[in-house]
């Protein structure tokens, strides 16, 4: 069975199962768990000694301790389930831009993690866990006739607005799909959010997509511009990912580009995860994944708690098993059946939010951007071991820093100041002071790692 037919085997099951309801979505998230649980303990030496003492056949995930980033990277050669993937060779690889989205030992896609975490992640996904995505993607539907109109009228093209420049997931998936088929690759775009907004809103206008998908803050950015009239594009979908969207943001986006917004909370662990439905929740894809609310010592919390955290299972990817990985997002479970009709659990996310940092521009106006410059340029720069930045004031960003090993940190310093300065004048944000911090980057009481903290606003 070739990719293609792979996918479309998929997306005809994922189809069929909805239409048979919650109790065999169940039966598939049971049945597959239990087989993933076998194939890590069988392939992976760090999961085989992890699971020595649970029983021979695991299909519920509660019997299975508790996974993270911070073990996982330590036990990365461990963890993995093909010898030939290794830390060494990942790293070499994602050290070079030029291969982002390009087959790793000609069988994987390579990831990594940037965002709020303080620790990089490396992430290998097969074949498999990309097909899975792609079929769940389909099944989302929920065009209307006029969106379809809308879609056709543009050629179906997509705008992926994101941070380009690393292997971030986004940006190597949609890489990787075009090679994979080009013909669907032709009708996706990637456009940089490390540009001036003038010229993000002019590419896009030339481009003019039938959807356009990126991180919650940057399209809320973008929906300013399109009320301004200085961007003008009329996608029939927008899809905000990667940052909470709250109900005004939602309903901003939506008015702004009159377009269906159907936002998706995932990660670079499980790329499929949930996908957004009309009313403004999250449903988990549970027949490919695990999504388990807990407290802070892991104990599950009922529907319609917020939780302190969630652990996720992955159920697709066959290369490195992700099992009861605590993701660090506060969700909320709906105890009650979601109106839009889905069979599949619903949440919210409490976790993720925007942190759009603002500064007054030299014309007295002001500027936005995104976490996500912030993290992708400092990515970037050799002997970051970790970094914070808080702002303290409208015109000030204190700046938290843990240099990598044998760095040096008075130059690590210099180059990671002179970046920022040059990020925020082609921002046309005004005349903003770096401070050096003292102290570590450090992390919130109870709270998930903050890499970019904005000043609390009214």
């Amino acid at each position: 069975m070739d990719g293609q037919e792979s996918i479309r085997h998929l997306a005809r099951d994922a189809r069929r199962v909805m239409r048979d309801g919650p109790g065999e979505i169940a039966r598939r998230q049971r049945d597959r768990l239990a087989r993933m649980v076998a194939h890590a303990r069988a392939r992976s030496p760090y999961y085989r000694a992890l699971y020595q003492d649970l029983p021979e056949h695991v299909d519920d995930p509660a019997l299975l301790p508790v996974t993270g980033k911070k073990t996982l990277m330590a036990a990365f050669d461990d963890w993995v389930t093909d010898r030939e993937v290794t830390l060494e060779r990942v790293e070499a690889f994602v050290a070079d831009p030029g291969l982002v989205g390009q087959r790793f030992q000609g069988r994987y896609l390579v990831a990594t993690t940037s965002g709020t975490s303080g620790l990089r992640g490396l992430f290998v996904m097969d074949d498999r866990d990309l097909a899975v995505r792609t079929a769940l993607g389909v099944r989302v539907g929920g065009l209307s006739a006029r969106d379809v109109v809308r879609t056709l009228a543009r050629a179906g093209r997509t705008a992926v607005v994101t941070a380009p420049g690393g292997h971030f997931s986004t940006v190597a998936a949609t890489v990787r799909f075009g090679l994979d088929r080009p013909w669907l690759g032709r009708m996706m775009r990637i456009f940089s959010i490390d540009q001036p907004m003038a010229g993000l809103v002019d590419e896009l206008n030339r481009y003019d997509p039938a959807s356009i998908a990126g991180f919650t803050g940057m399209l809320t950015l973008l929906a300013g511009e399109q009320e301004a009239g200085r961007l003008h594009v009329r996608p029939a979908i927008v899809i905000p990912g990667g940052e909470t969207l709250t109900p005004g943001a939602r309903e901003r986006i939506a008015t702004a580009f009159q377009a269906k917004v159907r936002a998706a909370y995932a990660s670079t662990e499980c790329g499929f995860l949930s996908s957004g439905c009309a009313h403004g929740w999250y449903h988990v894809n549970s027949d490919w994944a695990v999504l388990e609310p807990v407290d802070a010592d892991h104990r599950p919390v009922p529907p319609g708690v917020q939780s302190h955290t969630v652990l996720v299972s992955n159920l697709a990817n066959r290369v490195q098993p992700i099992l009861r990985y605590d993701l660090g997002d506060s969700v909320l479970l709906r105890p009650d059946p979601c109106p839009c009709g889905s069979p599949l659990p619903a949440i919210r996310v409490q976790g993720r939010a925007a942190d759009l940092l603002t500064f007054p521009t030299e014309r007295g106006e002001h500027v936005s951007l995104s976490p996500m410059l912030f993290g992708a340029l400092l990515d970037r720069i050799p002997g970051v071991g970790q970094f914070q930045i808080l702002q303290t004031a409208d015109t000030t960003l204190r700046v938290r820093l843990r240099s990598g090993d044998a760095a040096d940190t008075d130059r690590v310093w210099e180059t990671v100041r002179d970046e920022i300065t040059r990020l925020l004048t082609e921002h046309k944000a005004g005349d903003i002071t770096l401070e050096r911090a003292g102290e570590p980057p450090q992390r919130s009481p109870g709270a998930k790692f903050r890499r970019i903290i904005p000043l609390p606003r009214p």
